[in-house]
């Protein structure tokens, strides 16, 4: 996979292919969930994937790829494939065999929803090409399209959104899950997590907020619930009940500093770890990292910012721009990122006029409005689809055959998913059992005493 950028003779004649896509058919959107019965996802995630077919003009099939390719799908008329972000994993793509050959071989317009797309960077930019992708609805502003899809791609049309947006599912959850403000028994609670420093200085604020903000206001009598630690996340009903005990939380942009355009960055952390050196933010910044921290501009609002203000909760937030969404003293109380006016935000957000004020405004704003809801991303999504020759509506006879060809074998693929996740279930218990007997077979092992210390401790 390359990183060079596109030039002419690498570009794949996109256009000639668009001339003879289909203008009237099914819309086929490919995302990825892992159908295991122990997995937890992220509410924002299924909020996402369910908008397209909600909020659509055009008649949309969702396809989770962890179930396979379903064979039906090369009979179909196709107007339109979206790829899902859940399907860029780093670890790999989650497009099998056949749903590959299947992007190969169609006509149909193809567009790609992209989140986390700083990093692994050569692997998306020759996806793009070599799948000849008509769209990228991208997390980057407008500004800096030039440096990085424009230069690396040949993708002829690109749309700036933002990773999360104000759902139904999330405005109903605030109407159950909020308490009367006299009743929120958490002054301020947050929840961030620490991300690796080849992402650079901004990544480290959401780990930042909380530790910096706990020492300012350790002595200000405020109930504080911070955490910056995995372990202590929320996920469901359990993170709903958490936000509608909060009367504030903290905040940063979502994004990160570093773009890493060639994998530069990336490969040094990496070298780094295997040779046992340093792979603070300092030592990196003395290789490639230092010649990328800030160069391309890739902060956003994020969709907490949205949940908390259907929540009716007070932000405290890092200074920035936010998608120019939200307005300090008007939405929210910023808060320098030295912490040097922590006081002065502590006293605001004990002011409760303030505090009010505050938070009517950013529901009015980002919730009331609907200037933020998901129905405007898709409306997005059918305008590009409208000015690039597609039409909506089809036949209540085309559909039906659509939904049966999709459908066609779905309770094998689920059969063999379902066999296929117990055999790791399995194979994992086997695995951890055969690793506590050979602890136990090394006498004198550290290992085996601190096992057996544990075993104490329970």
């Amino acid at each position: 996979m390359s990183a060079t950028p596109a030039t002419a003779s690498t570009r794949r004649g996109a256009a000639e292919r668009r001339g003879a896509a289909t203008s009237r058919g099914a819309v086929i959107l490919l995302y990825n969930r892992p159908t295991c019965p122990w997995f937890e996802d992220a509410a924002t995630v299924d909020e996402h994937i369910a908008a397209y077919a909600r909020y659509s003009r055009f008649r949309v099939w969702e396809i989770n790829t962890d179930l396979g390719f379903p064979r039906g799908l090369v009979e179909l008329p196709v107007a339109a494939v979206v790829l899902h972000y859940s399907l860029f994993h780093t670890t790999g793509y989650k497009l099998d065999a056949g749903l590959r050959r299947f992007l190969a071989e169609t006509d149909a317009y193809k567009v790609a929803f992209f989140q986390d797309e700083h990093h692994f960077c050569r692997q998306r930019f020759a996806f793009l090409n070599d799948y000849g992708f008509d769209c990228v609805f991208t997390c980057l502003e407008e500004a800096e399209f030039d440096k990085v899809y424009r230069r690396y791609t040949d993708v002829p049309t690109l749309v700036s959104n933002y990773p999360g947006y104000a759902s139904e599912e999330m405005v109903s959850a605030a109407e159950r899950f909020a308490l009367p403000e006299s009743e929120r028994w958490i002054d301020i609670g947050y929840r961030g997590r620490s991300l690796p420093p080849y992402n650079g200085r901004a990544a480290q604020e959401k780990a930042k907020i909380a530790t910096g903000f706990a020492a300012a206001a350790a002595d200000s009598g405020l109930v504080l619930d911070l955490s910056a630690r995995e372990g202590e996340r929320f996920y469901g009903e359990d993170w709903s009940r958490f936000m509608g005990s909060c009367k504030g939380t903290l905040g940063v942009e979502s994004g990160t500093s570093v773009f890493d355009l060639e994998d530069r960055a990336y490969a040094e952390y990496a070298r780094r770890i295997r040779a046992g050196q340093p792979v603070s933010i300092e030592s990196l910044e003395r290789g490639p990292q230092g010649e990328l921290e800030g160069k391309v501009y890739y902060r956003t609002i994020s969709p907490r910012h949205f949940e908390a203000a259907a929540f009716g909760i007070c932000q405290i937030l890092f200074e920035g721009h936010y998608s120019g969404v939200m307005q300090p003293m008007v939405h929210y109380i910023p808060l320098k990122k030295d912490f040097s006016n922590a006081r002065e935000a502590i006293e605001r957000f004990k002011d409760l006029a303030l505090r009010r004020q505050l938070t009517a405004n950013a529901h009015r704003d980002l919730i009331a409005s609907g200037r933020y809801s998901y129905a405007t991303l898709i409306a997005k999504l059918d305008d590009v689809f409208v000015r690039a020759g597609l039409q909506p509506g089809l036949s209540e006879v085309e559909a039906t055959k659509v939904a049966r060809a999709l459908t066609a074998g779905e309770r094998g693929r689920r059969a063999r998913t379902r066999v296929r996740w117990e055999a790791l279930r399995v194979g994992l218990g086997i695995g951890r059992r055969i690793a506590r007997l050979w602890r136990r077979l090394r006498p004198g092992s550290r290992r085996r005493r601190i096992d057996e210390l544990a075993e104490g401790a329970w």
